[in-house]
């Protein structure tokens, strides 16, 4: 795993328009943005039609491919890689959902949204539109669920991504899962 210092400044000039630390930079983050992208996908039903490195590849694009943003840090890369992924899953799954006309939502805990998001689409669009409304009431705990759930950040990278406590990141992801629940039991 890199350094986070050094993706840091790698980000700042790539940013800047540096190539050179664009070329050095991209299999830094790809490399760890495949680690985590594995780690949600082993969560996710071995018929799951996306696989890791689709994942990978399509959040790649968005975050590095084409024009160029600018992230404060290594943590900040990897909350919009959270967010990136999340929003490839929901559009894998509207289209599969409109594909198949599939259905049948069921409200479930927050932990178990990984299987029944690969069996039934239409879980991860219902989780998708609770985190919208989650974001209207809080948005630093839709940030955290976004980073963990879809992400796999730890406690403490979602803090220092945030520039909170860890202890502020168990509080916003106890609460929300709460909220989530109680939302999606609707």
């Amino acid at each position: 795993m890199a350094q986070a210092g050094e993706i840091t400044e790698l980000l700042a000039a790539d940013a800047a328009g540096s190539q050179e630390a664009g070329e050095r930079l991209a299999p830094l983050v790809y490399d760890e943005m495949r680690r985590l992208a594995a780690a949600y996908m082993r969560r996710e039903s071995p018929a799951h039609t996306l696989q890791s490195t689709a994942l990978v590849h399509e959040a790649y694009l968005r975050l590095l491919g084409g024009r160029r943003q600018s992230y404060r840090d290594r943590g900040h890369f990897f909350a919009a890689a959270a967010r990136v992924m999340r929003q490839v899953l929901v559009d894998h799954a509207r289209a599969w959902r409109a594909q198949k006309r599939g259905g049948g939502a069921v409200a479930c805990d927050l932990e178990a949204a990984p299987a029944l998001a690969a069996e039934r689409p239409a879980f991860l669009l219902m989780l998708d539109e609770a985190l919208r409304r989650l974001a209207e009431r809080s948005p630093r705990q839709m940030q955290v669920v976004e980073m963990r759930y879809f992400a796999g950040l730890s406690e403490a990278e979602i803090a220092a991504a945030l520039g909170v406590s860890a202890r502020t990141v168990k509080r916003d992801w106890a609460v929300a899962r709460a909220w989530l629940y109680l939302e999606m039991s609707k």
